[in-house]
Parts: structure tokens; sequence; C-alpha cells
């Protein structure tokens, strides 16, 4: 049961936290919130899957909530405008969505149909208006999330997210040479790659729109903001890997910081959980540090013009969002669906993909 399920408050249910995962500091320096919106953020995520066809209805039907992939973006993006939240939730199912498909062709060795889609996303990334009827649902489903997504923030700001997401695309791309070739990163090699497929810039250029307020470049480029943002999804991206760890090296993976420490800096298990572990924890300890430094940063960019005061407010937007990145980040690996492996009939097999051998038609 995930926590929201049978409330419309930002209250938790409390949930089972294994010991080697738990963070008391999270649990008790970050309270948990969740946008007011959320109920109704769910069920239209839910309906938008349905109606873009990214998933089978039955599988819709018995697993989209459990998966809590609304929960997630309803406890980060705090305060957005309910239109700009639910252009995030949906894309932000859809990445999911996508993250599986990706999954999938590199399980079933389909290098074509993997090619093919990633040619069509770039494409539809630059023009989605040409694509939202097109023959792969998912390539019209992102294209109905980019126009979407594109509709709130000047040309400016679209370019950006374009070119960041441009990138993401292609570090999938070098995952799925890395898995088929069964090559495992070096530890520098893989911290790079991560901040790609986990997309850290996306989701903090995310903030924006749900901030009302494009961010000048000297502003998001600041030392005390740009850290803050990079701590925030450093800790999202390796708290999931300590948390997939025991079933990635289960399934022959090759991405995730565990395991390259293992292969690279020769660490025994125990010594890369401890070694994952101790990272993640420092990400938190630095980021109370970074946040005061961006907050003072807000502070300071309020100069008395109005202009001033309404940059400074979204900057404060931002870094209070960064914040909640972590609870929510936290709760969502203990709650979904997604990470409950040892409940799957097969663990290699998650019971909510489409997990057909034939590729795409």
């Amino acid at each position: 049961m995930h926590a929201f399920s049978h409330s419309t408050t930002s209250t938790p249910t409390a949930v089972p936290v294994p010991p080697s995962l738990s963070l008391p500091v999270i649990e008790s320096a970050f309270p948990r919130q969740l946008h007011p919106y959320w109920p109704q953020l769910q069920e239209k995520t839910r309906t938008w899957l349905l109606e873009k066809r990214l998933m089978p209805a039955d599988k819709v039907e018995e697993y989209a909530d459990g998966l809590c992939y609304t929960d997630l973006m309803a406890g980060y993006y705090i305060g957005a405008p309910e239109e700009v939240l639910q252009a995030i939730a949906d894309y932000s199912a859809w990445f999911f969505v996508w993250d599986d498909r990706h999954d999938r062709d590199i399980v079933h060795r389909r290098p074509a149909a993997w090619r093919r889609l990633r040619f069509r996303l770039h494409a539809a990334l630059d023009s989605p208006e040409d694509h939202l009827h097109h023959e792969d649902a998912l390539v019209a489903g992102f294209a109905d999330s980019m126009v979407r997504l594109y509709s709130f923030l000047p040309r400016t700001w679209n370019t950006r997210f374009a070119r960041h997401f441009h990138a993401v695309i292609e570090a999938y791309d070098r995952e799925f040479r890395n898995r088929t070739e069964g090559y495992i990163p070096t530890v520098e090699e893989y911290l790079a790659l991560r901040r790609l497929t986990f997309a850290h810039w996306i989701w903090t250029d995310l903030l924006e729109p749900a901030a009302g307020l494009e961010l000048p470049d000297p502003v998001r480029k600041h030392s005390a903001y740009r850290r803050a943002a990079l701590l925030s999804q450093e800790f999202a991206a390796w708290y999931n890997d300590l948390c997939s760890l025991p079933k990635e090296i289960a399934g022959d993976e090759v991405h995730n910081l565990g395991i390259s420490l293992i292969k690279d800096r020769g660490l025994t298990l125990e010594e890369a959980v401890t070694d994952v572990r101790q990272r993640v924890e420092e990400c938190i300890s630095d980021f109370l540090v970074a946040e005061q430094d961006a907050l003072e940063f807000a502070d300071s960019l309020a100069d008395g013009t109005v202009w001033g005061k309404e940059l400074s407010a979204a900057v404060r937007a931002c870094v209070c969002n960064m914040r909640n990145w972590f609870s929510s980040v936290y709760w969502f690996h203990h709650e979904s669906g997604r990470y409950m492996v040892d409940s799957w009939d097969d663990r290699s097999t998650p019971p909510y993909v489409n997990n057909e051998t034939a590729g795409e038609k």
C-alpha cells in the first residue's frame, strides 16, 4: 500500500523501511508534503495512460495507482499550478514507461527497435506537433507531453529542455550498448552517465514552470543554486542504486554504482553497499549546507524592484522543492510497486510491463 491511497492529505501512512535502507534524517528532518491536487492528478494520469495506450488497460487498472508515479511528482513540485503539475506527472509516467520499453528492448535483444525509437524521440523532441498521431504510442505520448510542457515558459526554456533531453536519449543509447555488451562502466564513467540516465537536469528544469518563471542563466548557473540542485538529484540517483543493488546483481545488470565499485575498485558487496550508503548520507548533509547558501542567494536577489522580488520568490520556491525531492524519492522507493521485487512471480520481469518479445509493431 502506498502512503496516499486512502487519503487526500499529506499525512503519510507508515510503511516499513528495511534497516539497511533506512535514513532517519530523512524521516525526521525532511517533512513530507503533498500537492493538494494529488487525488485528481492520480485519476487524470491514469486516464491519460489509457487514452495514449501507454499501458494495457488491465495493467493500468491493476498497477497504475500502486506504482505511485503521481505521488512522486505531487511530493516534489509543491506550489505548481495544477495544469503544470498534470503535464509534469503525465510526462513522468511516460518516462517510466519509456524506461521499461528500453529495458525490454535490451532483455529481448531488439537493437533495431531501440534504434528506431531513439531516432523518433529525437525528432519528436524538436517538433512534437508533427508526432502527436505517430503510430508508436510511446512517441505520440511523448509528443503530447512536450507540446504541453513547451506551452508554459518562453522558447529559450524549451530549447534548453530539449538540449538536456537529447542528451538523456543518447545516454540511454550508451546504456543500451553497455548492457547488451556486458560492459561495466568505471566509477567515474558511471557517475557521469548516471546524471544523464537519471535526467538530473530535466527534473531541475521543471522546477521553473512549477515556480512560474524561467530563471536567467546567471541565476540558474550560480554556484549556490546549482550545487543544491545537483545534490538533490545525486541523492535520488544513488539512493535508487542502493535500493536496487541486490536485484540488479542477481539479474546480471551492469548499471549501478555499487556494481561499478565492485568491478572498478575491487570492493566486496558489503563494502560497495557501505560506500553507496555513505555517498547518500553525504548528499543529505551537504545539501543542508548548500540549501542555506541557495536560500541566502535567493534573498540577495530581492533588490527592491518588482522583478527582483519575483525572481527571489521563484528561486526560493525552486530550492524548497529541491528539499521536497529528498522525502518524495525516499518514500517512493518503499511504496511503489516498481520496487517490490519479492512480490513478483518472476524477479526478472516486472508484472506491469508489456513483455512481448516481438518488438514494436
